[in-house]
């Protein structure tokens, strides 16, 4: 069992993984406009450099469920970690399209696992009655990227073009990970027990076919469907269809990033309290709200900002609901497994999102992208349905269904985005 203080130190140095590795995805939405204008790339095209990484980290997913949980979470992490360097150092280096969707692939391959493994130190490492107070630390690091990173990120591109932020993030996460193998313990507390050789496949078939695992599956695809519609399209959307300046946009990051990191922090604590269905019932109720007046049926004069920063609340305290939920339903020896598998489905869900974006909209000769009403009718529809599953799933963990709920006799508490 670790110290407080040695709790607390691992969380910080987990939150910074997830820092350079949610940074890295995230830069690549807002600078979506610039890779058009400089790659010669049309704005309404602009998911599928999006959708690369995230169906690269779909299919590594797969795979790494098959065999993380067979290795010290030290290790693993850090190699996830030098690939993510590698694919984001390679995405400053592109020449055109081909070029940036596969640097974008290699950088998904190894990202995708890199957030499992992080997940299952936190599962690992952290008491179930204090797992969500410790999820809102590590996914704190999603407001940070954006009220840090990202405005870096715009004001680096829009001085240095859009290579800068890639080679400025690669740099970043090189030192992370140097750290990460130097300052994190070595995790193999799940090794106890030697398995036979050739059951991962068996252990797998077993994990996913427990209803309650498949609850949890099905609600990442559902949240991840909501708001990866949205996400990848969000940047231009505030410029070209709401007038935002570009020269501002790294402003709505700061704000949005800011107030994310405040309630993440206070979400986590909440859930604790109250529960993960009526933490996450109200991060829904905001982002219903901003979805239909701020893309489904604009309302004039509403601000962009307010606009921008409702989304990400409201993402924000659905993503670390659900994070923790989830954490309740693996074993300690299948959370790697778990994680990889719904990181799989996460980021696979999040490509068809993102390619379905882009069939369902069009780029107008004003740059205007038509059809986000269609697309926002479908994150609402999403999103309602999965906060039905989030009530099902904390019901069930509840009634403490030994083998699926992770924690033995007891319920426990798991979780991109």
């Amino acid at each position: 069992m670790l110290t407080a203080r040695s709790e607390r130190s691992l969380l910080l140095l987990v939150a910074a993984v997830q820092f350079v590795n949610l940074l890295d995805f995230m830069i690549v939405m807002p600078l979506g406009p610039d890779f058009a204008a400089a790659l010669g790339v049309p704005v309404s095209d602009v998911g599928l450099i999006g959708g690369s990484y995230t169906a690269a980290a779909a299919v590594s997913g797969v795979a790494g469920a098959f065999f993380l949980d067979r290795f010290d979470r030290r290790s693993a992490l850090a190699v996830a970690m030098l690939g993510l360097v590698l694919g984001t150092a390679a995405g400053g280096l592109a020449t055109g399209l081909p070029s940036l969707l596969a640097a974008r692939v290699v950088a998904g391959a190894f990202g995708g696992p890199a957030t499992s493994i992080a997940f299952s130190i936190v599962a690992d490492a952290v008491p179930p009655e204090r797992r969500g107070k410790a999820m809102g630390v590590v996914m704190g690091a999603y407001a940070l990227a954006a009220v840090l990173g990202v405005p870096a990120g715009l004001e680096l591109a829009r001085r240095g073009g859009f290579q800068a932020p890639f080679f400025a993030v690669a740099s970043l996460g090189l030192a992370v990970a140097g750290l990460a193998l130097l300052l994190l313990p070595s995790m193999r507390g799940h090794l106890a027990g030697a398995r036979p050789p050739g059951t991962a496949l068996r252990e797998l078939r077993a994990l996913i076919g427990r209803p309650l695992v498949l609850l949890s599956y099905a609600t990442t695809a559902a949240m991840t469907m909501a708001s990866f519609l949205v996400i990848p399209n969000i940047s231009a959307y505030v410029q070209h269809n709401l007038g935002y300046p570009r020269e501002r946009l790294g402003l709505l990051y700061l704000v949005g990033g800011a107030l994310t990191f405040v309630v993440m922090r206070t979400a986590g604590a909440l859930i604790d309290r109250i529960g993960a269905f009526r933490t996450s019932a109200v991060g829904a109720a905001v982002l219903v709200a901003v979805l239909y007046v701020g893309f489904h049926s604009y309302v004039p004069g509403l601000p962009v900002l307010v606009v921008f920063v409702a989304f990400m609340i409201g993402t924000a305290i659905r993503n670390i609901s659900h994070g923790t939920l989830a954490s309740k339903v693996p074993l300690p020896a299948e959370r790697a497994r778990f994680g990889s598998m719904q990181s799989a489905l996460d980021h696979l869900t999040s490509a068809l999102a993102a390619f379905l974006s882009a069939r369902l909209l069009t780029e107008l000769p004003d740059k205007r992208l038509d059809g986000m009403d269609a697309v926002a009718a479908l994150a609402i529809a999403f999103t309602l349905a999965s906060s039905s599953l989030i009530f099902v799933i904390e019901r069930r963990v509840a009634l403490g269904k030994p083998s699926s709920a992770g924690v033995g006799a007891a319920p426990a508490a798991h979780g991109r985005g």
